[in-house]
């Protein structure tokens, strides 16, 4: 669906179903350089199962207009501006890498309306080489294939896939091409609000980590899990991209943590 914030056409993917704001709502945020097609098949899953599903593309990314945002807090503000937008009433907040940070930012004024918090492949701050942050500036489709390259785990790069006839880092090669990947980098080291975020969450929060992850190494993952006093989930054999390197066991962790909230839904 198309929404409009703040004067400008945003994208919103909805899983495949006519978005509801009365029904729960979960909302996906997607990492640097990426949009909503890296969370093909979570989304689906919740809107066939009772629930709403919003999956931005942010500003200046895939099909949404604009410039890109560039501070984690801005997007944040954003976020919560395009929920307003939609009505949402009841929300669960998923967000991979960056989008978790941006997630952190909208939960500080979402108030009761959030019902819980999810990071995937995350922490509570992301620091970016300056090599690849000049790298995105000047070549970012070379950057975006060194992302790539430390983003998958080993057996994404000996040619094992999740889904028959894909490949996972063909995928991310393709979404990273058509996306603004130095500005979400910059962003990403600027921004040093996350702890302060994370310390003052009082709601149910969960934790994904992978164990082969180099961007956010497994340890700064339960860092954060500690500062929310979270629950947390480990996947094996997969690095920081778990959307759509294990796109099945990211949704298997999302869903089991969000339906304890609905128990009835299966």
């Amino acid at each position: 669906m198309n929404i409009v914030v703040d004067g400008s056409n945003a994208f919103v993917a909805t899983g495949g179903c006519a978005f509801d704001p009365k029904k729960p709502t979960v909302v996906f945020i997607h990492g640097s350089g990426l949009d909503h097609r890296s969370w093909a098949l979570q989304s689906r899953w919740f809107a066939f199962h009772g629930f709403s599903v919003f999956a931005p593309d942010l500003p200046g990314h895939s099909l949404s207009e604009g410039e890109p945002i560039k501070s984690i807090e801005g997007m944040g503000k954003w976020i919560v501006k395009a929920l307003k937008v939609s009505g949402c009433e009841s929300i669960h907040l998923v967000g991979h890498s960056q989008g978790f940070l941006v997630a952190l930012e909208a939960a500080s004024v979402l108030g009761d309306k959030l019902k819980t918090l999810t990071a995937v492949a995350s922490a509570s701050s992301i620091p970016v080489n300056e090599a690849l942050v000049e790298a995105a500036k000047k070549t970012p489709l070379d950057a975006a294939d060194m992302l790539l390259k430390w983003g998958f785990g080993s057996k994404s790069h000996a040619g094992v896939s999740a889904i028959p006839g894909m490949q996972p880092i063909g995928i991310g090669r393709q979404i990273m091409s058509k996306n603004p990947l130095a500005e979400d980098l910059i962003a990403c080291t600027k921004y040093e609000n996350g702890i302060n975020c994370a310390k003052n969450v009082n709601i149910p929060s969960h934790v994904i980590l992978a164990t082969e992850d180099k961007n956010t190494p497994y340890r700064f993952g339960l860092e954060l899990a500690d500062l929310l006093k979270a629950e947390t989930s480990t996947i094996c054999n997969a690095g920081h991209m778990l959307p759509i390197e294990a796109p099945k066991n990211t949704l298997d962790a999302i869903k089991s943590f969000i339906l304890k909230t609905r128990p009835s839904i299966s």
